[in-house]
């Protein structure tokens, strides 16, 4: 197995990793305990890039990286710099997100934006039309921080509610680490709250949305599930090149400085694969769904057909990393 053969390798420590996640939060101490010498045209776009590398950077570090040692990885991905995501719920739910042959399927996908038809009527005239207006990259961009976040914390707050025991360990946790960068950014760089989350943690939560916007789209056919993004400029080391997503999915174990050259070695390969759900770069992904929804919200399928046999991966692998 390939995660197998990974953890045989002589690399006990990704170090370019290891450097990224130092300038990461190196940058964001830095932005926040100076904002104020900054103007606000500046502040938005770099604190947001920040934020938003910080959770391509814990995406990274689901996948195994950069050390052999989880708890290692774990400390280096635990500072919850976006506030409202827990890392293990982002972690638990990343995982069953890569079980290709229920990509996209509305209940067992966590990732999934499409909708079964029961839960689609169930959302009421207000409800679809919000969801209908994500379904273009603008709307996306404005409104999805917004509703994904606030589904998420509706959703998590009914397990803490009910009693989950696991929940509120999780959320005890969480809070412990979002009491830490609340006390940083008030009681050492002197930032309102609100201003952080709508100069910081909006705009990055707007940013990612951009990569996951068209990353994946409902087909019969497990492999044409995933698509792929190339000449993807800043966003492409923004995203760590999870850009050329049908990569990272038949790869999920490979750090992302690996990832370009692997991709370029087996392009042919899989754009066969995924029928051809290539995208020249995010200027394309614009052209195409600024105003036009990617699809529709509702699956074709209702959901992804249990019985539906996955595709012979490009190299046998599991669904996720280590």
């Amino acid at each position: 197995m390939q995660s197998s053969l990974r953890c045989q390798r002589a690399v006990v420590v990704e170090w370019p990793t290891v450097a990224l996640a130092l300038s990461i939060y190196g940058a964001w101490a830095a932005l926040t305990f100076f904002h104020a010498a900054l103007p606000l045209w500046l502040l938005v776009p770099l604190g947001a890039w920040v934020v938003a590398w910080h959770g391509s950077l814990q995406h990274e570090i689901i996948h195994g990286h950069p050390t052999r040692w989880r708890r290692v990885n774990t400390a280096l991905a635990f500072p919850p710099l976006s506030l409202w995501l827990p890392y293990e719920r982002y972690r638990r739910t990343h995982l069953a997100h890569h079980r290709d042959e229920r990509l996209t399927d509305p209940l067992d996908d966590p990732e999934s934006f499409y909708w079964t038809p029961e839960a689609w009527q169930r959302l009421g005239p207000l409800g679809r039309a919000a969801v209908r207006l994500q379904g273009t990259l603008l709307g996306r961009l404005i409104l999805g921080p917004a509703w994904c976040i606030g589904r998420f914390l509706l959703a998590e707050a009914r397990l803490v509610i009910a009693g989950s025991g696991d929940a509120r360990r999780l959320w005890l946790h969480h809070a412990i680490g979002v009491a830490g960068i609340l006390a940083w950014l008030v009681l050492v760089c002197g930032i309102d709250p609100l201003l952080y989350v709508a100069a910081f943690v909006y705009p990055a939560t707007s940013l990612l949305l951009i990569r996951s916007f068209a990353e994946h789209r409902a087909a019969a056919e497990p492999a044409k599930r995933t698509a792929i993004v190339e000449r993807s400029g800043p966003l492409g080391l923004l995203f760590l090149f999870n850009n050329l997503h049908a990569a990272h999915h038949a790869r999920p174990a490979l750090p992302w400085y690996e990832l370009p050259g692997w991709y370029r070695a087996n392009r042919d390969r899989l754009v066969a694969a995924n029928g051809g759900l290539v995208y020249r770069s995010y200027v394309d992904v614009l052209r195409r769904f600024l105003l036009r929804p990617h699809d529709a919200p509702v699956h074709p399928f209702g959901r992804v057909r249990p019985n539906v046999l996955r595709p012979v991966d490009l190299e046998a692998q599991p669904s996720s990393s280590r």
